[in-house]
């Protein structure tokens, strides 16, 4: 099978390294392709028009940008989901920060894609804001993808398709109506609680961290991201602990302490919401117990 060109054609004009990221058995997933993009572009770099080549969902790993499609603008943080939709066109800039971003890219052929049962409007090119039930399985395809976990890339990508056409259908997303100095301001606050979301973070804070107050933010932070401070702050949380839990030995009631959660038993019950399994079949998945998996992936009914 003949490796897909990358999605993004101005890759080396914006710093882009692209990494092809092959299966435990060193040979891609027939109709799946998985990417690893690091960007170094920033503020100063001028952005190019780019066009999907496939079905494509993407997670945001590490830093921000903003991307542009169909008339839509969306900003981008760490936990969020960008979906691509073969030919279409669009464009990201890096406004808000000079610490690029690192994405993880599951690219699907036409006829993987169908398989899904998907409609074509789910794969319309658009960004979704961090939600627990696709953050922690981005965080488990990022252990996958760097050898802290035995599951296979394709299983994860799989579901991780599963979790967004199951959220996502019936969504209705309002398009903000703010400045780019409101979306700045959204975005480094976003990032702000991303690096501060093992400590005690309220409200107050935040506004205080982005000059505002509480109420204004509050309508803000929602309007650019889709959560509020709150809420990211949480999934924030999870996505900390799902990256823990996949690579790391330490216990899950100190997991639960590091990453900011006070009560083991409230831990314990927004994992399970969020990912479908507690904190230790998480744990098990991510070391290699598929059959806590396989009831998920054979509702995809694929072939």
């Amino acid at each position: 099978m003949s490796l897909p060109r990358p999605h993004r054609p101005a890759a080396r004009q914006w710093g882009m390294a692209k990494t092809t990221i092959v299966q435990q058995d060193g040979v891609q997933q027939d109709g799946m392709s998985v990417y690893d993009y690091r960007c170094a572009a920033g503020p100063g770099d001028r952005p190019y028009p780019e066009f999907h080549d496939r079905f494509s969902i993407s997670y945001v790993g590490k830093g921000t940008f903003s991307y542009r499609a169909r008339g839509a603008l969306y900003e981008l943080v760490p936990g969020s989901v960008l979906i691509g939709h073969p030919g279409d066109e669009y464009m990201c800039t890096h406004e808000h920060d000079a610490c690029g971003d690192e994405c993880l890219s599951f690219q699907l052929e036409a006829e993987l894609a169908q398989a899904t049962r998907a409609a074509a409007e789910p794969w319309r090119p658009r960004a979704l804001p961090p939600l627990p039930e696709l953050m922690v399985m981005g965080e488990l395809a990022q252990a996958a993808a760097h050898g802290g976990s035995d599951i296979g890339l394709d299983e994860v990508g799989l579901l991780l398709v599963d979790r967004y056409l199951a959220v996502t259908s019936g969504e209705k997303r309002r398009a903000p109506n703010t400045t780019a100095r409101d979306r700045r301001r959204a975005v480094r606050t976003a990032l702000w609680i991303d690096a501060n979301a093992h400590q005690p973070i309220d409200l107050a804070s935040c506004a205080r961290e982005a000059q505002l107050s509480p109420f204004h933010l509050l309508r803000l932070f929602a309007d650019v991201l889709g959560v509020t401070p709150h809420q990211y702050l949480v999934r924030a949380r999870l996505r900390h602990a799902a990256r823990l839990l996949a690579d790391d030995a330490r216990s899950i009631t100190e997991v639960a302490l590091e990453v900011g959660f006070a009560d083991l038993s409230n831990f314990v019950r927004t994992f399970r919401r969020a990912a479908g399994v507690s904190p230790r079949g998480f744990r098990l998945a991510a070391r290699g117990e598929r059959k806590i998996l396989q009831e998920r992936l054979g509702r995809l009914a694929l072939g």
